[in-house]
């Protein structure tokens, strides 16, 4: 049955937690443009068979005609639901960007096609130009804080006389620093640091 496969790669989409990603499915996504393929020279095939019997496209309503625009829909309905699968992980991509920052965590990369891992490199090019001409960091206090100093204790060694705010800092492992949030976020994002509460 024509569309089968397009229709379980959204299904298999949509059967994900928001803004969650599987793998993506290299051997659908391929088998559905395998189908496209197949309908696009039917369809070529039966629209030739049309114009060398003479006949017109436009008022033509035979068998071949009918063949051809069922070939011609599921072609569309294939089309639209790889673009809604590629779509709809993009989205997700970007706001992994705001999420998890400019490096993404290695389960998370093994999950994408090389075409979005590429996505997101220039995605994330694009928001750091963007924020650098604006000399503004958008991807901290996505909700305002009510304090922008936070307390942190590292989680891992970052290195000695890292420079924040003018500051030198020690930063060893399990040592507590008290940080703006802005110059906190990066390291937090990255999982060196955790926030300490109270």
């Amino acid at each position: 049955m024509y569309g089968r496969r397009a229709s379980q790669l959204l299904k298999e989409l949509s059967s994900n937690e928001k803004s969650q990603l599987t793998a993506f499915n290299t051997d659908m996504f391929g088998e559905v443009l395998k189908e496209c393929n197949t309908h696009h020279l039917e369809l070529q095939s039966l629209m030739r068979k049309i114009q060398e019997e003479g006949l017109d496209m436009q008022t033509t309503r035979n068998a071949d005609h009918f063949g051809a625009v069922i070939h011609h829909l599921s072609l569309m309905r294939n089309k639209r639901c790889l673009m809604a699968y590629a779509y709809n992980r993009a989205e997700v991509i970007q706001s992994l960007r705001w999420m998890v920052g400019p490096v993404l965590p290695q389960e998370i990369q093994a999950k994408l096609n090389q075409s979005e891992k590429e996505y997101f490199k220039n995605h994330s090019a694009a928001l750091e130009a963007y924020m650098s001409e604006l000399d503004l960091d958008l991807t901290v206090d996505m909700v305002p804080p009510k304090d922008p100093y936070i307390r942190v204790r590292l989680l891992d060694d970052i290195g000695d006389d890292v420079v924040l705010d003018d500051q030198t800092h020690n930063f060893v492992r399990h040592s507590i620093h008290l940080l703006k949030r802005t110059d906190a976020e990066q390291y937090i994002s990255q999982g060196l640091m955790e926030e300490l509460s109270g």
